[in-house]
């Protein structure tokens, strides 16, 4: 996995619903295996949950940076996405492809990734994953655009 322009030294903060805990799980171990702190936000096993239990508590990290960034992964990946963008100057992006997961630092400058368990691979979300970590937001244009997001 490529260093990341988010590499300051905070966590990255991980959660899901009970669809996403393998997802999670194997996520964990590839960013900790590339010397990552990650922050496991849960849930910790397939017992039926919901979604925002465990979404607001990433996007709370990331929003009062203790997180370098977020990663949340559900079923479709709407929840996690619908719930993290509550909070103000949170960009979570629903990604399911390696050039979106680019686009949305690119472009959107997003600070949460969030993964649909159950339409990508486990390889292709480590990559979306790497690639979030590694793409830095292109600002100019793009900036104007981000500082109208937020109320």
């Amino acid at each position: 996995m490529k260093s990341s322009v988010f590499n300051n030294g905070l966590p990255i903060a991980i959660g899901c619903d009970h669809a996403g805990v393998d997802y999670k799980e194997y996520l964990k171990e590839v960013l900790q295996n590339n010397n990552w702190l990650v922050a496991d936000l849960g849930t910790y096993n397939m017992d039926s949950v919901d979604y925002p239990d465990f979404a607001h508590p990433v996007a709370e990290m990331v929003e009062k940076h203790k997180a370098a960034f977020g990663i949340l992964i559900c079923g479709s990946g709407n929840g996690v996405c619908i719930t993290a963008n509550k909070h103000q100057n949170i960009r979570a992006a629903l990604c399911w492809t390696e050039e979106i997961a680019a686009l949305a630092r690119k472009h959107n400058n997003a600070n949460i990734i969030c993964i649909p368990a159950r339409f990508v691979s486990l390889q292709i979300a480590e990559k979306m994953v790497e690639l979030f970590l590694s793409v830095e937001f292109e600002g100019g244009r793009h900036e104007r655009r981000v500082e109208k997001i937020a109320l």
